[in-house]
């Protein structure tokens, strides 16, 4: 999918992803981030790092929570004003979650060859059965993102 050039707007909501993946890093989490802001505002309507140790909850990635989060402070399942900031690309959980909330841009930083459901892996946006396509935007910030989540894990080995 070919995308419009970004503006340097876009890399705000991204740092602020990050930073909330280096706080799931400090918590012990895979460091994931991500940020939901008003498409039209730029206000930042939700924010998460990854919860699944803390929560016990397999879902509980930071795209997940951010979504749940926004929706409940707009008072809709439905997000179409919305743009999805984060710091990995969204799992096929996750894709699908952005396909049903509408989001209508997702911004991603690092590409994740082994689980990742948007460009790699389950590509949940190319099948004809689903619901909605977001604008997306990969390679924000990528290397940031890359070298968070290489740290996180040479650490673990």
């Amino acid at each position: 999918m070919t995308a419009p050039a970004l503006t340097p707007q876009a890399f705000t909501p991204m740092q602020r992803a990050l930073a909330e993946a280096e706080a799931a890093a400090a918590r012990g989490e895979v460091p994931v981030g991500a940020v939901i802001v008003d498409g039209e505002t730029g206000a930042v309507l939700a924010a998460s790092g990854n919860r699944t140790e803390a929560d016990c909850d397999p879902s509980a990635h930071a795209e997940m929570l951010a979504i749940r989060a926004a929706a409940k402070r707009l008072g809709s399942a439905r997000l179409p004003a919305c743009d999805l900031y984060v710091t990995l690309e969204p799992c096929a959980m996750c894709a699908q979650a952005i396909s049903f909330a509408r989001i209508r841009r997702l911004y991603y930083g690092a590409r994740d060859a082994k689980g990742g459901g948007v460009e790699h892996g389950a590509r949940v946006f190319t099948h004809a059965t689903c619901h909605h396509r977001p604008e997306i935007y990969g390679g924000i910030e990528e290397g940031r993102a890359s070298d968070l989540l290489r740290s996180f894990f040479q650490l673990r080995r």
